[in-house]
């Protein structure tokens, strides 16, 4: 299917006379229609950063999710058991932190007496220094193991639409495994044609979106842009994106009528006012007043395409 579109930035040519239109020969896009898919500008995968097991899931398919937000939760008991065990050992270790902070208090003191020696005191002084780091270590691994715990929250990457859950509560998982795909708020038309037109495709390029529905007609499309023509040609068709405003209430996949510029060819355009119907055939008045029969195309924003009964040069009366 072929519709035949004018820039807008074309003017119509200058009238003659009030009501009078000179027919000239234009350029003019040659569309044809084509099917696109309404895709997410980006997919995003939150995924499981730790094994373990799934105790909650907050999401399902469909649902709308904020940047960050839980999702899902995963609990591995093992690090509470590390925890506990951790615990115990900081608590020994704080107890010999504290006889070696007395042991050095002693000597200390019986340097300052002089009834001590200073390889004592330096002794005393290293047991010391060697408990308080060894209690560092220790409380952070205990660091490291409650940070570990808390990855068992998984956050969505990004603001979304929720595709697929392919997990369930109570189920095991591994890290790096999948626990929702998100379709970022953002939707494109993909559109993949032969590579014929791939010359015909620039980034910036305007084409129109059918409205939905088998009932809509011409006038119902709206415009889109073209943002992103993939350098890639995949067996023999090339890929390209086109932005179009409103796409959010469509469904991921929905497939849409687009046409698309194919090239350029030479037509009559004149304003839609000047034809008339009469007993099912379309004529046109001439500046002298006689009635030319005339086989009318597509209709576009600047006017009717005049496929027959015109010639360039031809002034016509516009009521």
């Amino acid at each position: 299917m072929r519709l035949a579109l004018l820039p807008i930035f074309l003017a119509l040519a200058a009238p003659a006379a009030a009501g009078d239109f000179i027919v000239h020969e234009r350029d003019v896009d040659d569309l044809k229609a084509v099917v696109a898919s309404v895709e997410p500008v980006k997919q995003l995968i939150a995924r499981a950063r730790i094994g373990g097991t799934v105790v909650s899931l907050s999401v399902k398919e469909g649902d709308t999710v904020a940047n960050g937000q839980e999702i899902a939760r995963i609990v591995d008991p093992k690090f509470a058991i590390q925890l506990q065990a951790m615990d115990q050992r900081i608590n020994a270790q704080q107890a010999q932190r504290d006889k070696a902070k007395l042991d050095f208090d002693r000597a200390q003191e019986l340097l300052r007496r002089g009834v001590t020696t200073q390889a004592m005191y330096d002794q005393a002084n290293a047991g010391l220094i060697s408990a308080d780091r060894q209690l560092q270590a220790m409380r952070s691994d205990r660091n490291v193991i409650v940070q570990q715990s808390s990855e068992g929250a998984v956050l969505a990457p990004g603001a979304g639409r929720v595709m697929s859950v392919p997990v369930s509560l109570g189920r095991v998982l591994m890290p790096g495994e999948t626990v929702a795909t998100i379709a970022e708020d953002k939707y494109v038309l993909r559109l993949s044609l032969p590579e014929r037109h791939a010359q015909f495709m620039r980034a910036g390029d305007t084409v129109l979106l059918g409205a939905r529905g088998a009932g809509a007609g011409a006038g119902d499309m709206k415009p889109g842009r073209v943002r992103l023509v993939y350098p890639e040609i995949q067996g023999g068709r090339v890929v390209a994106d086109v932005d179009v405003p409103d796409l959010g209430n469509y469904f991921v996949g929905e497939r849409a009528r687009v046409y698309v510029s194919t090239g350029k060819r030479r037509t009559f355009i004149v304003p839609a006012q000047a034809v008339h119907l009469r007993a099912g055939v379309n004529f046109v008045t001439l500046k002298d007043g006689a009635e030319v029969v005339v086989q009318p195309g597509e209709s576009g924003p600047d006017g009717v395409e005049i496929l027959s009964g015109l010639k360039d040069g031809d002034v016509i009366e516009t009521p």
